[in-house]
């Protein structure tokens, strides 16, 4: 059974709490009080019969039971009790199961809760041989602890040990990252410790878990420098390695990372990562770390033993927003900083676009080179929640350029030298938007959130009048995916075309190779055209809106537009916005 407890005598438990500031604790077991002592460093505990099933909170000072800061399992959602589980019930079918190589993940990020019409880990499983099929090898969930009423992103939970029981709990998120290892593919879990949602937040009663010492969009920082602040670090570094050891995760994607406010001489990263590879040797099986930054630091990717944090890749939104600026002609917001080819075949050489240049955007000089870092310690994408849910209307790519241009997106992405990643519903084009939505049961802080997003997209140049209404049922249900999509001849075409690319990546050891030493890319600002050679490839590209000869020759792999691409003459011709990979001539 699980709760911050250890086993106690005859079957009972020692049930703990960190609550350092208060007069008298009670453990509620079922609706029986039981007094808990105090122990060292603000420590209460107390040893109990107990079985799974029961329900239980922590009475401080006398007032009414909050539920267990590490509960694993909140079934009447974030403001209600815990309920004691037992983890080592569930019966795992992947003793036998080994992730492929890491430099070799093709990821799919998806939201539980939108990805079928049933949102549920479930009916999620009846999809997972789509993904098989089309040549993933890594699964991505967004957030699934738990977070208040039964839609949304999961950015704002509060529970972060707990499963979301609309999604269907522990036990079904057992069984769909058992049913993933079945079929060869690996998992990810997206997790959240820079900040935690408003609603449901129980945390500053019991300690001082937050800190003014800093100010966030999100109110107090998360206290992980100041007084207190070891236990609050023990409580993340245990949500970390609760993931990998009771769910069987093979990668953390923290969200954020430069939200961790944190100027302790060990930083937090670096402490989770010496904690989850002790852990990864313990259980004989590789655990990996993925971070989203946006500092452009090298830290966050070097080695320990190198004086880093040992994150094993992070998200490359340079690479995104390059990529995006030129297909769409966007430039508000941070696509301030980007827009031409020069900056493309930047980010597919090294990476990072800004090593130490001015950004127009920051007002400042950001980021710094990175030394011989592997391209496989990058995500490249072109969509992502973010990219996607984070616009007014919740646009994908495929409804912002023609098919012509997305097609190219995919080219550059998946035969790009860092680890590629599709938006769910991405490989077929969907036309489904995906926005933000929000299930908050306080009517002042729904509405708050909701003015607040319409502030937010001001800076795009957004009208505020007409972006969705997160509260709105209808915002959550437009932006399930339409599996339907599939049967249309559009949408089959593009499905066609990302399970090609993905298998001639698979099956190229040049595309999998992440030295970005061997890459080499030509442009022409002028002709909107740009190859990148990728050893004995190349990936030529056409961005403009006319036909565009190369002097390229060799045998054709694969083209976005067939019909449209011609050799003869030492040259390729490409119609317009299209790609083509060849295998060039020895």
């Amino acid at each position: 059974m699980v709760a911050h407890s250890s086993q106690g005598h005859d079957g009972s438990m020692i049930m703990e709490v960190w609550a350092p500031d208060a007069s008298s604790v009670e453990l509620v077991l079922d609706g029986v009080a039981h007094p808990m002592e105090r122990k060292d460093l603000g420590k209460w505990a107390v040893e109990v019969p107990a079985e799974p099933g029961m329900r239980y909170g922590y009475r401080l000072d006398g007032g009414d039971p909050l539920p267990d800061p590490r509960s694993n399992c909140q079934p009447d959602g974030v403001h209600e009790l815990s309920e004691l589980i037992d983890h080592r019930s569930f019966d795992w079918a992947d003793q036998a199961w080994a992730p492929p190589a890491f430099e070799g993940w093709i990821i799919y990020e998806l939201h539980i809760g939108t990805f079928t019409q049933e949102g549920t880990f479930d009916s999620a499983i009846e999809k997972l041989d789509h993904l098989v099929h089309l040549g993933i090898t890594a699964v991505e969930l967004m957030p699934v602890n738990s977070f208040p009423g039964k839609r949304g992103w999961g950015y704002d939970g509060t529970s972060l040990f707990a499963p979301q029981h609309s999604y269907g709990g522990p036990e079904g998120l057992k069984r769909f990252v058992d049913a993933c290892h079945s079929r060869g593919l690996a998992t990810i879990l997206d997790v959240v410790y820079n900040h935690l949602g408003p609603s449901g937040n129980y945390l500053p009663r019991f300690g001082p878990y937050f800190t003014n010492a800093y100010s966030t969009p999100w109110g107090d920082a998360i206290n992980l420098d100041g007084p207190g602040s070891d236990e609050v670090r023990a409580f993340i570094v245990g949500n970390a390695l609760h993931w990998f050891v009771n769910y069987h995760f093979d990668a953390l994607r923290i969200d954020a990372v430069h939200a961790l406010l944190d100027r302790s001489p060990k930083h937090l990263l670096e402490e989770i990562s010496e904690s989850v590879q002790i852990l990864s040797e313990r259980l004989g099986r590789p655990l990996h770390l993925i971070a989203e930054s946006d500092l452009g630091d090298p830290r966050v990717i070097t080695p320990i033993d190198k004086g880093g944090w040992g994150m094993d890749a992070q998200w490359n939104d340079d690479f995104h927003h390059a990529l995006h600026a030129v297909l769409t002609g966007e430039r508000d917001g941070y696509y301030l900083d980007f827009g031409n080819i020069e900056q493309l075949a930047q980010a597919l050489k090294a990476a990072w676009v800004y090593q130490g240049a001015y950004s127009r955007f920051r007002g400042r000089s950001h980021g710094r080179p990175h030394e011989g870092a592997s391209g496989s310690r990058f995500l490249a994408y072109s969509q992502t929640h973010d990219q996607v849910g984070n616009r007014a209307q919740g646009e994908r790519l495929s409804m912002l350029v023609d098919e012509n241009a997305a097609r190219v997106a995919a080219a550059l992405v998946l035969m790009s030298p860092f680890i590629p990643m599709l938006f769910m519903g991405e490989e077929w084009g969907a036309r489904t938007p995906w926005l933000y939505f929000t299930d908050h049961d306080d009517p002042e802080l729904g509405k708050a959130v909701s003015e607040g997003r319409r502030h937010e997209f001001a800076a795009f140049g957004w009208d505020p009048a007409e972006v969705p209404d997160p509260q709105d049922p209808a915002t959550f249900e437009r932006s399930k995916l339409d599996w339907a999509e599939l049967q249309n001849a559009f949408h089959a075409q593009m499905h066609d075309l990302y399970k090609k690319l993905i298998a001639l990546r698979r099956s190229h050891p040049d595309l999998t190779d992440g030295s970005l030493e061997k890459v080499t890319v030509e442009y022409d600002e002028e002709q909107r055209w740009l190859v990148m050679y990728r050893g004995s490839l190349a990936i030529a590209c056409n961005l403009s809106a006319t036909s565009t000869s190369f002097p390229l020759t060799g045998e054709l792999l694969l083209a976005t537009e067939p019909e449209f691409t011609q050799q003869g003459g030492g040259t390729l011709t490409l119609g317009p916005e299209s790609a083509a990979i060849l295998h060039l001539s020895q």
